[in-house]
């Protein structure tokens, strides 16, 4: 037998993970805190799961995130249905999206903002990573390094260009007549987290070797800048983040000709693809503003 969703079932799903509190999602949805509460025990009776933690915050089971994900493809394309067919000016839709740290620090929040009746729920994954969130179905659209996905479309965006960095005073302390395998091995690393492999990337294609230097984890794009200008480590720091700080020598490059360009692409389910035209043509459009042109 065909499952078929309760609409006002959803609504509450997705107000409560947005909102973290079944209070709060009941002031979203103007109703009592009881009827959301009945909603989605309802709701969980006929999926015959539990879709919600409930922390706080509240937070989606994974059987409610899939549940919510859907719900939320739901809306986006009955938005885009609304608009073709001239009807209502329909309420903005939401959608989540998946995004590298670094392209949300240089060029992804202006495409955000040359879209309206979007609100957008980002979740933020290394750009090796960012594509499990579509292969698992639990975001609509993703700023990845994979170049083809099952199911979706890809656009390929340009490479954003990152720059092996540290502070001059950790250079002298360091590495004073430049990097070698044998400085690179003792000096202090900075890494992303666990995911971040670029300086792993950048050692082993300037010197041919994999290294395994010491160093800390900033899971912060600024928090890694400023640790590299306060002499903690070296790592690879976004060019169009860093070009003053270079200009006024608070940062020198290990090797000034070794860039790591890392290519970008826009993957977005197939599926979803006309309800997030507008967001993939302002995504296509800033990305030609900020990285380099892809190959042709």
């Amino acid at each position: 037998m065909l499952m078929r969703f309760d609409p006002n079932h959803l609504s509450a799903l997705m107000a409560i993970l947005r909102r973290g509190a079944f209070d709060a999602a009941a002031a979203e949805l103007n109703v009592t805190p009881s009827a959301i509460s009945q909603r989605i025990k309802a709701l969980e009776e006929r999926v015959g799961a539990a879709l919600i933690d409930r922390g706080p915050p509240c937070v989606a089971t994974p059987i409610g995130a899939r549940i919510a994900k859907h719900a939320q493809d739901l809306e986006l394309l009955e938005n885009q249905l609304s608009q073709e067919l001239d009807l209502d000016q329909p309420a903005r839709s939401h959608a989540r999206i998946a995004v590298n740290a670094d392209s949300l620090a240089t060029w992804f929040v202006p495409a955000m903002a040359k879209v309206d009746g979007l609100f957008f729920d980002l979740v933020v994954d290394d750009q090796d990573h960012s594509a499990d969130w579509l292969r698992r179905g639990e975001v609509a659209a993703a700023v990845t390094s994979t170049a083809t996905l099952p199911g979706c479309d890809a656009i390929a965006l340009g490479s954003l260009r990152y720059l092996a960095t540290a502070s001059p005073a950790f250079m002298r302390r360091w590495m004073p007549d430049g990097p070698t395998q044998e400085t690179l091995t003792q000096a202090p690393c900075l890494t992303f987290n666990q995911k971040d492999q670029l300086q792993r990337i950048w050692m082993e294609r300037e010197f041919g070797q994999r290294l395994m230097p010491p160093g800390h984890i900033l899971p912060s794009t600024q928090a890694f800048i400023d640790a590299a200008m306060a002499g903690l480590g070296w790592g690879m720091n976004p060019a169009a983040l860093i070009g003053r700080r270079i200009k006024r020598e608070k940062l020198v490059c290990l090797k000034p000709d070794a860039p790591l360009d890392v290519p970008l692409y826009w993957q977005v389910s197939r599926v979803l693809a006309g309800a997030l035209a507008p967001l993939t043509q302002a995504v296509k459009s800033t990305a030609q503003e900020h990285l380099i042109a892809p190959n042709p």
